[in-house]
């Protein structure tokens, strides 16, 4: 799949934010996004763990686009592409970071 740039409607500098309210604010700041609308995060480590967090509760509701990758910075668009009830749902045991190793 090809990653479209989309004007993010919030870009978050999560650098300055404390590390314990980044995730509640990311996940509050793509809930309220439309579909076709985006965020863009700014980071001083790769986000991997927050995108497996994304496969599991938003499974096919968001195109994740690696826009800048370290090592001081990185830099991430996540995109709306589905609501809820349109996504289709992830397959039984294959939404965690292991593939599914873990929950067999």
């Amino acid at each position: 799949m090809t990653a479209t740039l989309i004007q993010p409607t919030h870009v978050l500098d999560l650098r300055t934010i404390p590390p314990r309210e980044r995730h509640p604010l990311i996940f509050g700041r793509f809930d309220g996004l439309a579909v076709g609308q985006a965020l863009q995060l700014v980071n001083d480590h790769n986000p991997q763990p927050l995108h497996y967090q994304f496969d599991d509760r938003s499974y096919g509701q968001f195109e994740w686009t690696v826009l800048e990758a370290g090592p001081s910075v990185w830099r991430i668009q996540i995109a709306r592409t589905a609501n809820a009830a349109t996504a289709q749902p992830a397959a039984r045991g294959d939404s965690c970071c292991s593939g599914g190793a873990c929950c067999g």
